[in-house]
């Protein structure tokens, strides 16, 4: 059988093992070191717009995080994405809030603006004026994002970026993570780049980031013994790890453009097929760094094959594909939330599939998944 293909394999080189060595050279190996303030300026150069970054042990950690820094605690509600992974919305429940999920808009498959509004007006006249909105960049899509500050601004109530999917997009030229008071970025080992696991809270302003740290490392007191005011969390990034991601930022552009060039390679060989669409950016103000690429198989369109035909197809030749995120608000751990919507996001669930993406892909690893899926189809 031919070698397995992965949705999104790590993509490791030489760079990184040179900051691991120098951290066991050196005896960093505990939590904290040069490869954490090195990994934290160079996130902080790279996303530009006068930022701070801290390093954390997971992009939930850094949301969670972003929850607490927004005030945001038992009772309150947090209106939140529905179409993402669990993560976006599990740091609501952590801090005892209760998530309310708003659809997204078909152009970038995103937080919805329209229902947003709508969301806010209706929990606003039940008496619960909502205390943060959580929205994402969804496969490295970038959101309305103009659209959605104007309401936050509008409401007064904050924002809070998950970019955990972004890195290296941009909206308007301004990079994913440096919207809204507070963003969150993940370097989980599926993502743009990795540190195995690991994520990063990112403002601009830096007291929220100072704090973030302190929080994050157990919010020890400065006191000569051990001393708690408050509850903290053991979030901190490793030094180790954080070695891994300073050599990953010196190849994050590459990524980028490997994942682009993945995307346009599938667009040439699947975008003839009747009933297959692409999640492709708006206009010119949309730059994605397309993590995944996505596409809607629409059987109404194309004789009757389905997602599951074309995900069943592809694992039977040894290749993994995943359709896109189930929405939040239709997960029976949510199932008591409210939303507002208009089904969008559940007709991209049903139809949507997410095509082997990773860096490490080879020309001849496309060429397998394009060749089984235009067999599906009866074009070989």
């Amino acid at each position: 059988m031919n070698n397995r293909i992965w949705l999104s394999s790590p993509h490791i080189g030489a760079k990184e093992l040179e900051f691991i060595h120098d951290a066991f050279r050196n005896n960093w190996v505990a939590p904290l070191g040069p490869n954490v303030n090195g990994f934290e300026q160079d996130l902080e150069s790279f996303l530009g717009e006068g930022v701070h970054v801290a390093a954390l042990s997971a992009g939930t950690a850094a949301l969670h995080l972003g929850l607490i820094l927004l005030g945001v605690e038992a009772g309150d509600e947090v209106l939140c994405q529905s179409f993402t992974f669990s993560a976006s919305a599990n740091p609501i429940c952590y801090q005892g809030a209760t998530p309310v999920f708003v659809d997204s808009e078909p152009d970038t498959w995103n937080l919805s603006p329209e229902y947003l509004e709508e969301a806010i007006l209706d929990r606003i006249k039940k008496g619960k004026k909502p205390k943060a909105i959580i929205f994402v960049d969804l496969y490295g899509m970038p959101a309305k994002i103009n659209e959605i500050i104007a309401i936050s601004k509008k409401y007064e109530i904050p924002l809070l970026e998950d970019a955990a999917e972004a890195l290296g997009s941009t909206y308007k030229d301004a990079r994913c993570g440096t919207f809204g008071e507070l963003a969150a970025l993940s370097f989980n080992g599926n993502k743009i780049i990795t540190t195995s696991g690991g994520g990063a809270l990112v403002s601009k302003n830096e007291e929220y980031i100072r704090k973030a740290r302190f929080l994050a490392t157990q919010a020890r007191d400065a006191a000569p013994h051990y001393q708690h005011s408050q509850i903290g969390y053991n979030y901190r990034m490793s030094n180790i790890v954080a070695g891994i991601g300073r050599g990953q930022m010196e190849v994050l552009q590459q990524r980028v453009e490997q994942r682009r060039k993945n995307n346009q390679h599938y667009r040439k060989y699947l975008s003839q097929i009747k009933g297959i669409t692409f999640h492709t950016e708006p206009s010119s103000d949309f730059f994605s760094n397309y993590w995944l690429t996505a596409i809607i198989i629409e059987p109404e369109n194309t004789g009757g094959i389905t997602r599951e035909d074309l995900r069943l197809a592809l694992e039977k030749a040894n290749i993994e594909s995943r359709p896109l995120w189930k929405p939040m608000h239709l997960q029976p751990v949510f199932q008591s939330c409210a939303f507002y919507g208009d089904g969008t996001s559940e007709h991209l669930f049903a139809q949507g599939l997410c095509l082997p993406s990773g860096s490490s892909l080879t020309n001849s690893d496309i060429q397998r998944v394009v060749d089984v899926i235009q067999e599906c189809f009866n074009l070989n």
